[in-house]
Order: structure tokens, then C-alpha cells, then sequence
């Protein structure tokens, strides 16, 4: 099971990502994650895990994935809407979550391919996967 949790203007919400619903509309607030130090032009949100570092940025695509460290990058997302977060998961770093002001996308290949969940919440300011 893959969860994640969600802050957003109705409080803090954990998803299924494999089921695709809402396991808890009453959550604990996730410790909030160290952002990765990331200098790229227009960020708005970004996570890392070892050397891969994947950037929120406003302009389309949204997404830039940065396999060595940030060194080097290459535009994903393309189909996506403007996000305000991203979350990698610690367990299986090919899992990401993308959010959008009120909905969240799961890629499970790295950032190539993006599923919109069916769930949607009202304001999303963050994301991060439960532990």
C-alpha cells in the first residue's frame, strides 16, 4: 500500500495511491520535508531522493527531472497542468506524486508517464508520502 498524505484547505488528508481514494480525511500533519537546494529559474516546489531531484517550475512543461544531482535536466510532464508540489517516495523512487491546486498524479516510472487520480481536494498546498 502506497499512501500519501495531502495538506490542503480541508486539513491534512492521507490517499491510497493504489486504490485511488481517501483513507483518512482526519490525518496527523506529515514533519515537513527538508526542500533539496535547487537554483533553477521559476521553481515552486521540489524533492529529492539520492542523486534524482525533480523540480516544480512555473512554465510548461512543468516538471524538470534531474538524474545526477541537479548537474543536468530534462523537461516531464508535459500533459500536465501547473503544480504547487511534488513528493518522491523513499521506498520505491520511480513513485512521484505531482499536485495541481486539486488533484494529484502518480507517475511509477520515474516522471515518463502520468496517471491523474480521480480524487480531488480543494486547495493542495503540499504532499508527501505517509511513513
Amino acid at each position: 500500500m502506497t499512501n500519501v498524505l495531502v495538506e490542503c484547505a480541508i486539513g491534512t488528508v492521507e490517499v491510497d495511491l493504489d486504490e485511488d481514494e481517501v483513507v483518512d480525511d482526519d490525518a496527523a500533519p506529515a514533519a515537513p520535508a527538508s526542500p533539496p537546494a535547487v537554483e533553477l529559474p521559476l521553481l515552486v516546489a521540489a524533492a529529492a531522493h539520492g542523486s534524482t531531484v525533480i523540480a516544480v517550475v512555473d512554465r510548461r512543461p512543468p516538471l524538470v527531472v534531474s538524474n545526477d544531482g541537479g548537474l543536468t535536466w530534462r523537461e516531464a510532464g508535459s500533459g500536465l497542468g501547473p503544480g504547487v508540489a511534488v513528493a518522491i517516495s523513499p521506498d520505491h523512487p520511480d513513485v512521484i506524486v505531482y499536485a495541481t491546486s486539486e488533484r494529484l498524479h502518480v507517475s511509477r516510472d520515474g516522471g515518463r508517464f502520468w496517471t491523474a487520480l480521480t480524487v480531488e481536494l480543494p486547495e493542495i498546498t503540499s504532499v508527501g508520502f505517509a511513513t
